[in-house]
């Protein structure tokens, strides 16, 4: 098994800076990769506690920010005919796969909680409708959006210009994912193809980064090198296991889930980062049917909550504030295709 040796620590200024503050994550997004300074290390090491104190209640949802509807955006979905699925409801695709991003409540088991479910819910607060989510699994989401089983995704999905075909975006967060390992591993640094030569990989089926890793496995392969094996499970428990039980040397997924789980169980480690849409640069968006009129008047409220500040209000209380935008776009450029 291929291991890089290289000093990593902490990912730090320069790359993406991991401290747990006022009870979460917080990242600062950068290009390179660098090992953290004793102090930086120190200093994460007395706030990983801070985690887990999340609410992952029910009472979560109670308490997540508000606003009155949005003029310019009530107005515009007027003028845009568009029709919900349920008359005056705004039936939005969550998938809740793990803390902060989305997860179901600890006490019930089925209120959808974390910061896109606090996204839909203004959105729809802005649209003057009734907040509606429904907890899905990640790869049901484009067959419901297109069959009109939901009005609104928004799950951390990355802008790509295939889906631009089917569905309109209106960006709202930075995009980053995360290499993990087992936290006594002794691998160190992932931040290339070299580095995973060997490896068996845990990755969502279609995602973005199991693109970045068959682009990879495709260069070690070029070069006469052992290419990673890539694992997948339907469960996100059963991929969690794999790791930690050493059936698998690493993960690769959205940074901010898996951070969050490093932090809070000690199970694992962060050892490397790269943006979501490596080698370009694609922004996490809220989706809809193509040309079905929904995504104007969603974009006006998103600008809305950027300006007034509730936009801020959410990332804080998440701690995700390094993934803020300071404007959301309609339909920006997305990953490209696959050639």
């Amino acid at each position: 098994m291929a291991i890089n040796k290289k000093q990593v620590g902490v990912i730090v200024a320069g790359a993406a800076a991991l401290a747990l503050v006022g009870g979460g994550i917080w990242w600062a997004v950068g290009s390179n990769t660098s090992s953290a300074s004793a102090e930086d290390t120190a200093s994460t090491e007395e706030q990983v506690q801070a985690a887990s104190q999340f609410d992952l209640t029910s009472q979560n949802a109670a308490d997540r920010p508000h606003i009155d509807p949005v003029a310019e955006a009530v107005d515009a979905l007027e003028a845009s005919g568009f029709q919900p699925i349920e008359a005056g409801k705004l039936t939005v695709a969550i998938s809740p796969f793990a803390a902060p991003l989305g997860v179901l409540a600890s006490d019930d088991d089925k209120t959808v909680i974390g910061t896109e479910a606090d996204f839909g819910s203004l959105i729809a607060d802005g649209l003057g409708l009734e907040y509606n989510p429904v907890a899905v699994n990640w790869a049901d989401w484009p067959l419901g959006i297109q069959s009109g089983k939901y009005d609104l995704i928004a799950s951390n999905v990355t802008v790509t210009e295939e889906r631009k075909e089917l569905y309109d975006f209106a960006s709202y967060r930075q995009d980053l994912l995360g290499f993990y390992v087992k936290a006594d591993s002794e691998i160190e640094e992932i931040d290339g193809s070299e580095d995973i030569s060997g490896l068996k990989i845990v990755v969502g089926s279609g995602t973005n980064q199991e693109k970045i890793l068959l682009a990879w496995n495709e260069e070690l392969e070029a070069a006469g090198d052992e290419p990673a094996e890539l694992l997948y499970f339907d469960d996100q428990a059963a991929g969690d296991l794999a790791l930690t039980s050493g059936r698998a040397d690493a993960s690769f997924g959205p940074n901010a889930t898996a951070a969050y789980k490093a932090a809070t169980t000690g199970e694992t480690k962060l050892v490397g980062t790269l943006n979501g849409g490596w080698p370009e640069t694609a922004p996490i968006a809220a989706g809809t049917a193509k040309g079905n009129g929904l995504i104007e008047p969603v974009q006006i409220v998103l600008q809305s909550i950027i300006d007034d500040g509730t936009y801020a209000e959410v990332l804080e209380r998440w701690a995700l504030t390094s993934e803020g935008v300071e404007k959301s776009e309609i339909n920006p450029p997305g990953l490209p295709k696959a050639e």
